[in-house]
């Protein structure tokens, strides 16, 4: 009878042991029976019917991520190389979700060829549509096509897509060097331009300068000129007052009005000696000359006084 107790109690602790099941932090178990789902395991310790419900499947919670390379052709066929990064993980752990990632393709292998493949087909046709010159900018848009076109699908699969990064978009080699030409190019076109535009301010600048000077140096003439004429003006107003008062003088004197000739005339000839810089002025200075000067000045005063 002892032996008889052992061995059902070996056999209810072996029934027992066989239904206990731990599940990994991140991570559920899809169970079924008889090969149709019956329920999902949560973390944790856990209690399955022995030898009838088996685990169909573990699926992990966490994010998840896959390396992508590939390649697509641009509407002026060139060859654009990508390396690209996905971060997806489980919409959520509601049972219709698990049941999506466990059942809608046959094994892990087989849901990694459709996301690559759909990832691939969505960059390919968005960058058939673009010119090569067109592609290193569009790094944002690409990333957002493929969003757009992938998160519906991904949650049918019972995914979503957290994020997707193209870490490098590269050329062939020979369409590498030809757009460093241009660029270059570019370089030395937009050089050529600035330097034209400073040679032009610099020689607007000076020709404004040099009007500038101009005209502030005809300004100065024309100040001078005034001055000029102002002063030869008070000069000859102050001869004129010289003049009639050293007449009046004579004349009170009861003087020879010629003697007054006389004076302005040695005064005159005095003046050319001394102030005389070279020019040749010719006097007649015989006594006749001298008499038919002071005849003509005294003809003119008479003149003047019948005027």
């Amino acid at each position: 009878m002892l032996i008889t107790y052992s061995i059902i109690a070996g056999l209810i602790l072996l029934v027992f042991m066989s239904g206990v099941i731990t599940v990994n932090q991140g991570s559920v178990a899809v169970m079924t029976i008889f090969g149709k789902y019956n329920r999902f395991l949560t973390p944790g310790f856990n209690f399955r019917i022995p030898f009838i419900e088996k685990v169909y499947s573990k699926i992990s919670i966490q994010n998840r991520s896959v390396e992508l390379h590939f390649q697509a052709i641009t509407q002026d066929q060139a060859n654009v190389h990508f390396k690209a990064m996905l971060l997806y993980a489980v919409v959520n752990q509601s049972e219709e979700t698990i049941k999506n990632v466990a059942f809608k393709f046959v094994d892990e292998n087989n849901f990694m060829q459709a996301l690559i493949r759909t990832i691939e087909g969505t960059i390919r046709s968005f960058v058939a549509t673009k010119k090569q010159s067109e592609i290193l900018g569009l790094r944002t848009e690409i990333v957002e096509e493929v969003k757009k076109h992938l998160d519906d699908t991904l949650e049918e699969w019972g995914y979503h897509m957290i994020d997707i990064q193209l870490n490098d978009i590269t050329f062939d080699e020979e369409i590498i060097k030809s757009m460093a030409k241009v660029v270059a190019s570019n370089n030395l076109k937009a050089a050529a331009e600035n330097e034209g535009q400073a040679l032009l301010i610099t020689k607007t600048k000076a020709a404004e300068a040099e009007g500038n000077a101009i005209k502030i140096s005809a300004i100065a003439e024309k100040e001078a000129a005034m001055q000029r004429g102002q002063g030869i003006a008070l000069f000859r107003e102050e001869v004129a007052k010289g003049m009639a008062q050293a007449a009046k003088e004579i004349n009170e004197a009861n003087l020879d009005s010629s003697y007054l000739l006389f004076t302005m005339w040695t005064e005159a000839v005095k003046h050319f000696a001394e102030t005389g810089t070279g020019n040749v002025i010719f006097l007649d200075g015989s006594p006749e000359g001298m008499n038919r000067a002071m005849r003509e000045m005294m003809a003119s005063m008479q003149l003047n006084q019948k005027k």
